[in-house]
């Protein structure tokens, strides 16, 4: 009984995890929505966020996988050290990192062409 209480409820956690945070997703932009369209009918200027270029979104996602990978990495390495199974795991870390290099590879490569334009 007890294995299948823990696999109905890793099943709805792994299901219904990303499930809530869409809807949330979908909440805070409709509230946002809804208080800019409230502003705007009332007369009230709303100022308009501005969204971040191409070179900056790569950027960012660069140094965010980057660091990921190098803590994922790090901490597995340190875990490897007394348990020597867990220092594979490490190597997954790999895979981040590349993506997070190729992020800045492409906004420097994207900063190029709007130089050269």
């Amino acid at each position: 009984m007890d294995g299948q209480i823990i696999g109905l409820v890793a099943v709805i956690m792994s299901l219904g995890i990303p499930i809530a945070a869409m809807y949330m997703f979908y909440r805070v932009r409709k509230l946002r929505t809804d208080e800019r369209m409230a502003a705007l009918a009332r007369g009230v200027a709303v100022p308009m966020e501005p969204e971040l270029s191409q070179v900056a979104s790569s950027r960012r996602s660069g140094i965010l996988l980057t660091a990921a990978a190098v803590g994922w990495i790090i901490t597995f390495s340190l875990i490897g050290r007394f348990e020597h199974d867990a220092a594979i795991a490490g190597y997954f870390g790999i895979i981040p990192l590349a993506v997070g290099i190729g992020f800045f590879v492409d906004a420097f490569l994207v900063r190029r062409d709007l130089h050269t334009s």
